[in-house]
């Protein structure tokens, strides 16, 4: 992994976020609180206005940095949440090296850990783990050392997708949605929707690189 990759893909990130205001902002009107889009938008803005600093700095250096603005940054669950999840990230990354697959799909695998410690949570609740954690097993399983980037990141495109559609049929057991129990029935989380955007965007990026 490179610093240049990480910019790339916050850059990446923040344009798939701006695309998908509208239907971010739908999903959580509908079973949120109203300002999930905004402190997305807010966090992929600041990321992006930042890369001057963060193209200075080692990769796992890069990803902490991106961690520790995420959690003075973005409002609400969300911040401390994926700021742990990057922090996570770049501890193992800095401990074991970021020159293999392996060694990324270990971090990020971390970094999920770090989610479902913080948030109390797990699959099958209604949240971005329901994206996370079965993107996070897949990388795991596909990381070897001739694993094919290209098949790995159409796995866990379809993977993302499938995990974010599973939320519709889920009872919401965590987060501002729980109290609605039922009425959540049908409705697609807006965690696990933006989850799924931002692993289809990076993984889109590595494809091409």
């Amino acid at each position: 992994m490179k610093t240049e990759f990480i910019i790339a893909a916050a850059k990446a990130i923040q344009q798939t976020i701006l695309a998908n205001e509208n239907t971010l902002e739908s999903l959580d009107r509908a079973i949120g609180d109203g300002d999930h889009y905004i402190n997305m938008k807010r966090g992929a803005n600041t990321i992006v206005d930042i890369q001057a600093e963060l193209a200075s700095l080692a990769p796992n250096e890069a990803i902490n940095k991106i961690g520790l603005k995420l959690l003075s940054t973005i409002g609400g669950a969300s911040g401390p949440l994926l700021a742990s999840f990057f922090m996570a990230m770049a501890k193992v990354l800095r401990e074991n090296g970021d020159e293999s697959l392996l060694k990324i799909a270990a971090a990020f695998a971390a970094g999920v850990q770090a989610i479902i410690q913080r948030g109390k949570a797990d699959i099958g609740e209604k949240t971005m783990l329901d994206v996370l954690i079965p993107v996070s097993n897949q990388f795991k399983l596909l990381a070897t050392p001739n694993g094919d980037i290209k098949l790995i990141c159409a796995t866990l495109i379809n993977t993302a997708e499938q995990g974010m559609q599973s939320t519709k049929d889920l009872i919401a057991t965590k987060g501002r949605a729980a109290g609605l129990g039922d009425r959540a029935i049908g409705h697609i989380d807006p965690g696990a929707k933006s989850c799924q955007l931002m692993i289809e965007a990076v993984c889109k990026l590595a494809m091409e690189a």
